[in-house]
């Protein structure tokens, strides 16, 4: 029901024109931008169905939990209501961190992988929602690389969550093995990370997919974790950061895009809001745009994982550059 078709998406009209009116999900797969662009991806919407939750509907387009909540505030997450239209979120700036291997962006709850460049053909990333660790079990930061990989994974629960399920009268077997129990899931890719033991995987409970609720491992709906297993080789570098506001051009208009901190990082103030503003004026430098910093403000409060379109053009600019081209 959940498997995807494998496309490149090049523009939303194409998109609709050449998927079934029934087509189930969207793609992971992406045209990497050409030149100062990073911005991803299209918005589109669905309508609710009787028998839909919003995290159905969020599974079916490839979006997490907290991605489908936070673009259609107001909407009941369990009963959204047969014809109801429902926001899909699946425009995404780039994160600000080198386009190679597997990219984790913890308060996005997303993962990018940027498979090798293959002779003659552009450049692609994919792109699947992911888990993050809960506040008392943190995702590390961090450079390090796929170690290992297994199908169809045992699962050795560390002393310290079989201590946690213990407290609370559920207590776990040393080993689990595969099979419907196992939160594991069909795939399991371990990370060199010191110190403890932290796997990209799949699970049994895809409805918590998109949320910040694991012991530190980055986990995958069954179909995403299926495709990246295939993909991914060992030794892949992964590069996991920390990066709630995301800022790129698309097509001459400069985006931002911006998520609520993780739990337990306290809460977002001035000095964030100055700092994006910083970057923002950077990139906009010697581009004939002004920068619409109301708008700015807007998104850094919302924190709707939207990208919004922060930029209008100068017109003054434009025409200075527009003589400046005639004279020569």
């Amino acid at each position: 029901m959940f498997a995807r078709q494998r496309r490149i998406v090049v523009t939303s009209l194409m998109w609709m024109l050449l998927a079934p009116a029934d087509a189930v999900a969207g793609p992971s797969e992406y045209l990497l931008p050409e030149d100062s662009d990073n911005v991803i991806g299209v918005l589109t919407t669905d309508f609710a169905r009787h028998e839909d939750t919003l995290l159905d509907i969020g599974r079916r387009h490839g979006v997490g939990y907290e991605e489908i909540m936070a673009a259609n505030p107001g909407v009941d997450p369990w009963l959204p209501g047969e014809g109801t239209e429902i926001l899909i979120p699946a425009r995404f700036v780039l994160p600000d961190a080198p386009r190679e291997g597997l990219v984790v962006n913890l308060p996005e709850h997303r993962l990018y992988y940027y498979p090798p460049a293959k002779k003659g053909e552009p450049r692609v990333v994919h792109t699947y929602p992911i888990s993050v660790g809960k506040m008392d079990w943190k995702t590390p930061l961090g450079l390090t690389r796929v170690v290992s990989k297994q199908e169809r994974p045992n699962w050795y629960p560390p002393e310290s969550v079989r201590l946690e399920h213990e407290q609370k009268g559920d207590p776990l077997p040393k080993v689990v093995p595969p099979g419907p129990d196992n939160p594991l899931g069909e795939h399991a890719m371990r990370l060199g990370i010191p110190g403890g033991s932290y796997l990209i995987h799949g699970t049994n409970r895809p409805a918590g997919v998109g949320m910040q609720v694991t012991h530190g491992c980055i986990r995958l709906f069954p179909e995403d974790i299926a495709e990246l297993f295939e993909f991914v080789p060992v030794n892949t570098r992964v590069n996991l950061i920390d990066e709630p506001s995301k800022v790129g051009w698309h097509r001459g208009t400069l985006y931002v895009e911006r998520h609520p901190l993780l739990e337990g990082a306290g809460e977002a103030g001035p000095d964030d809001l100055g700092i994006l503003k910083q970057r923002i004026a950077v990139l906009a430098e010697g581009r004939p745009v002004d920068i619409d910093w109301d708008g700015v403000e807007r998104a850094f409060g919302q924190t709707s994982g939207v990208p919004a379109p922060i930029s209008v053009p100068n017109e003054k600019r434009r025409g200075v550059t527009a003589a400046s081209s005639n004279d020569r």
